[in-house]
């Protein structure tokens, strides 16, 4: 079992940043893949970021451009994400999600993990 604890978000005006956390208890974090994936009301959840096991390989959704990072401290069971330049589109709710994996391998389909947090409210102001 993984425990996730997503922490960070919160209200921040357009062309602001966040930093969201997500703490991690429970089984080995550091064999884990992490991802987050975001929500908004009245649609799909979505992919945002994921990130190996060792750290080494990240990958974003398009519609990130460079605005966020991705990253994780395995000393401190922890995963990050990084947003800057927030617009109102990127409103939503975070989630950070876990996965097991014995392979240097990262996930970008939420289906494919198996531990997810409560997640964290990220509201941008126009």
């Amino acid at each position: 079992q993984v425990q996730l604890v997503e922490s960070g978000g919160g209200l921040v005006q357009a062309g602001g940043s966040l930093t969201l956390s997500c703490a991690a208890s429970g089984r080995t974090f550091s064999s884990c893949a992490m991802g987050w994936f975001r929500q908004a009301p009245g649609k799909e959840r979505e992919f945002v970021a994921a990130i190996t096991s060792s750290g080494a390989t990240t990958q974003y959704a398009n519609f990130v451009k460079g605005r966020f990072t991705i990253s994780r401290e395995n000393a401190k069971n922890t995963v990050y994400l990084q947003m800057s330049s927030l617009n109102p589109e990127d409103t939503a709710t975070y989630y950070c999600a876990a996965r097991p994996t014995p392979v240097r391998a990262l996930y970008t389909i939420g289906s494919q993990y198996n531990y997810w947090g409560q997640g964290t409210q990220v509201t941008v102001s126009s």
